[in-house]
């Protein structure tokens, strides 16, 4: 599975962060607003911002979850 982003979106439903205060703050890109909700993947400066503005933790943000089906290692 990798990283998991639903800890970021529970924060912007409680602190009413929607797509509109992301771009009339400019906090973090749209596109990476986008791929937050998507489940794709985001760089450490975005992840740095989104902690500056709401005063977290990357912890707070995302998890990693692993895949659950594992492709044996040939050991």
């Amino acid at each position: 599975m990798g990283i998991n982003y639903e800890k970021a979106i529970i924060l912007f439903k409680e602190r009413g962060i929607t797509t509109y205060t992301i771009k009339k703050n400019k906090i973090i890109g749209q596109a990476a607003f986008a791929k937050i909700h998507e489940g794709g993947h985001i760089d450490t400066r975005t992840i740095e911002r989104l902690c500056e503005y709401l005063d977290c933790q990357p912890g707070d943000l995302m998890e990693y979850v692993a895949d659950t089906k594992k492709e044996p290692s040939g050991d």
